[in-house]
């Protein structure tokens, strides 16, 4: 039987990774019900560039909510994604373009 990464660990394992490529402004919401409903897991920012990404697990999709807010911030940059765990060497790709 595979197991299935949670959310939270999905989430922990891209912010580490964009820590070790040097990015140092990692937003990510602490606890969504202090937020508005949709907004992305994490906003990662390093010199003018910034990236929005929406984590799922395997098998979920995202909200109406939350494909509004990555709709929205596709009109202020290109790099919006919607990554899974499965997308690892896309997200590696990404935070590698500099």
């Amino acid at each position: 039987m595979k197991t299935l990464i949670t959310e939270k660990d999905w989430q922990a394992t891209v912010i580490a990774q964009a820590k070790v490529l040097g990015y140092e402004f990692i937003y990510f919401t602490w606890n969504s019900r202090h937020s508005p409903a949709g907004f992305p897991d994490l906003i990662i920012l390093r010199d003018g560039r910034m990236i929005v990404a929406e984590l799922k697990r395997e098998g979920e999709q995202p909200t109406p909510e939350q494909y509004f807010w990555l709709l929205e911030f596709l009109k202020v940059t290109k790099d919006v994604y919607l990554w899974y765990p499965s997308d690892w060497d896309e997200v590696v790709k990404v935070l590698n373009r500099y």
